[in-house]
C-alpha cells in the first residue's frame, strides 16, 4: 500500500495541502479498496464515515429522481474525492458513487480530514476550491439541461469523453459507457439517446461495435452539439 507523501494522485485534490505530518497520519490511518465494475462505493443517503480518493478507475456520481431514474451529475476520475462535501457538512450522501470500471479507491477516515480542516486553513482553502469548482460544473449542468437539445448533448458528451479519457488502440472511447448511462449522462430515456447514437451512425458521425464507440467525423460532431 503506498503511501500519501509519496503519492503523486494527491496533487490533483485538496489533499495536496497537507503538510508531511497531516499525510503521515492519513497514510496510517488510510484502507485501500479494489472495486468491480458496477460495484457500489456508497449510495445515496448513507452516511459516510469518510472520503474515498481515487487512484485508479471511473466512477459514476448520480442522483436518483422522483419517478425512479438515475441522472448521472459527474464522473469522477483520478485524483477525485468522493464524499467530501457529506463528511466536511455531516449529511447523509446527496449522490451514489458506483464503479464504471475496475477501481482503486483509498478510503480516509473523517477523523483526518475534519482535524486537518480546522488546524491547517491552506488545506480548508483547497477543500473550498473543489467544492467551489462542483458547484460551477453543476451550474453548468443545469444551463446545458435547459438550453440544449438531446441531440446536442449526446454529441457534448462523446467528445467530453475524448478529450478526458482519450481512445484504445483501435481509435475506440477508452471508457466504454452503456447506452443507459449515456442516456442518465445527457438526461433522456434510454431509447431516445440509443436513436440518436443511431442517427449519428448513419450521419458518420460516429461508428460502433457492440458497445464501443468512436468519433468518426470530430467536426461535424462539433457542429451538432454548437447546434450549427
Amino acid at each position: 500500500m503506498g503511501r500519501c507523501e509519496n503519492c503523486i494522485i494527491r496533487q490533483f485534490n485538496s489533499l495536496r495541502a497537507m503538510n508531511k505530518e497531516e499525510l503521515k497520519r492519513v497514510s496510517d490511518t488510510k484502507t485501500t479498496k479494489f472495486l468491480k465494475k458496477g460495484e457500489i462505493i456508497f449510495g445515496e443517503g448513507d452516511k459516510l464515515n469518510g472520503v474515498y480518493c481515487v487512484r485508479d478507475g471511473v466512477s459514476k456520481l448520480s442522483k436518483l429522481s422522483p419517478n425512479g431514474k438515475d441522472q448521472i451529475v459527474k464522473l469522477a476520475t483520478k485524483g477525485a474525492v468522493l464524499g467530501q462535501r457529506s463528511v466536511i457538512t455531516e449529511e447523509v450522501a446527496n449522490l451514489s458513487a458506483i464503479a464504471v470500471n475496475d477501481m482503486e479507491v483509498c478510503f480516509v477516515p473523517k477523523d483526518a480530514i475534519l482535524d486537518t480542516l480546522n488546524s491547517n486553513p491552506n488545506f480548508a482553502v483547497e477543500v473550498l476550491r473543489h467544492i467551489a469548482h462542483d458547484l460551477k460544473e453543476a451550474d453548468d449542468v443545469i444551463v446545458n439541461m435547459s438550453q440544449k437539445t438531446v441531440k446536442q448533448r449526446i454529441a457534448e458528451a462523446f467528445i467530453y469523453l475524448e478529450e478526458n479519457f482519450g481512445e484504445d488502440q483501435n481509435g475506440y472511447l477508452a471508457l466504454t459507457l452503456s447506452r443507459e448511462d449515456i442516456a442518465n449522462v445527457v438526461g433522456t430515456a434510454t431509447e431516445s439517446a440509443i436513436r440518436i447514437i443511431s442517427e449519428f451512425k448513419k450521419l458518420g458521425l460516429i461508428k460502433a461495435s457492440g458497445k464501443k464507440v468512436a468519433i468518426a467525423n470530430r467536426q461535424g460532431l462539433n457542429d451538432v452539439a454548437k447546434g450549427s
